[in-house]
């Protein structure tokens, strides 16, 4: 049985068309739903209240059916929230495809066969709503638990993330793990360059607000078992193993750097850009023995040359003398 109460939000230019979906999906026994005539319009909407439920034309006038994916995966970035997309469309091929999945997308539903696919595909996302939005809950109540952390002193209590003394503790595992089992460590260290005068400007209630928002995208475009710190006010710390020391390249976290760099963060402010620099220090065991304050050392001193190039520096212990 479907979700009545499941959130809807129809977003087409074409009045016939979400007249059509409109009745199908009242018929199907969905009881909440809402209408836009444009992307702007959604956005309002949304704004309003979210919905779990994205039905949107791929080819819009002003902002298609990517771009406004894009600005509600922002929106469910600060909301804590998933919103499930499906885009109508027309379009067909693999490419095609691919650049939406890229962007956010979850679903697809051709309009040449909109009669027979969409209840069906609202149906599935009812189901998989269900799914998400406990999985986020939970996710919600594990960071209240790690918070609880605090008095140990090994947990950030603004991101839920680990603290300088965690980030040195983590790293002598590691590098007793690559010293044991081989491998390479790659350390990085992540610096907000004009977040400080982002600071005096708006206030400490912005500042958190951003650095929260920083945390999460980079929990995002970080792998599951990376060590991922937050270190003081302007930087972060990320610790991944790599099976090769060739792999601890800065071709290998360009997505971190672009995902920083490149994407706006919506705050209560309005979208904030970031210049963010990030600095690699990688070793396998020729660069042993090596202590964490050597490593944390050498990646401070690379970064300003990363906010000067605007790309990943790199180095490789040990040193070449």
């Amino acid at each position: 049985m479907p979700n009545s109460h499941l959130s809807i939000l129809v977003v087409d230019d074409a009045k016939f068309s979400s007249a059509m979906i409109g009745r199908a999906l009242s018929q199907a026994g969905y009881q909440d739903l809402r209408f836009a005539s444009s992307a702007a319009e959604a956005i309002s909407l949304l704004e309003q209240r979210p919905a779990s439920v994205l039905l949107a034309d791929w080819l819009m006038p002003e902002m298609n059916g990517l771009e406004l994916t894009v600005q509600v995966r922002q929106f469910d970035e600060m909301a804590h929230h998933y919103t499930y997309v499906i885009l109508l469309t027309g379009k067909e091929g693999e490419n095609v495809l691919s650049e939406a999945f890229d962007s956010g997308v979850d679903d697809f539903i051709s309009k040449a066969a909109m009669n027979e696919q969409l209840v069906p595909r609202v149906f599935a996302a009812d189901r998989l709503c269900n799914t998400l939005q406990r999985l986020l809950q939970e996710n919600r109540l594990l960071t209240d638990n790690i918070a609880s952390l605090e008095q140990r002193n090994l947990i950030d209590p603004l991101t839920g993330l680990g603290n300088n003394r965690y980030l040195q503790q983590k790293m002598l595992d590691s590098l007793r793990q690559v010293e044991s089992r081989g491998g390479a460590l790659c350390y990085l260290l992540i610096g907000l360059q004009d977040i400080h005068t982002l600071h005096q400007q708006h206030g400490e209630a912005f500042y958190s607000e951003l650095l929260s928002s920083v945390a999460r995208r980079l929990q995002q475009l970080v792998r599951p078992l990376d060590v991922l710190v937050r270190l003081d006010e302007n930087h972060f710390g990320l610790i991944t193993l790599m099976t090769d020391l060739h792999e601890c390249s800065p071709s290998s976290f360009k997505r971190l750097h672009e995902g920083i760099n490149l994407k706006a963060f919506k705050t209560s402010e309005g979208f904030i850009s970031l210049k963010a620099g990030i600095s690699l220090v990688g070793l396998d065991v020729k660069g042993l023995p090596c202590s964490p304050e050597q490593i944390i050392k050498q990646a401070e001193k690379l970064l300003a040359e990363s906010y000067s190039s605007g790309r990943v520096t790199a180095l490789r212990l040990p040193l070449q003398q």
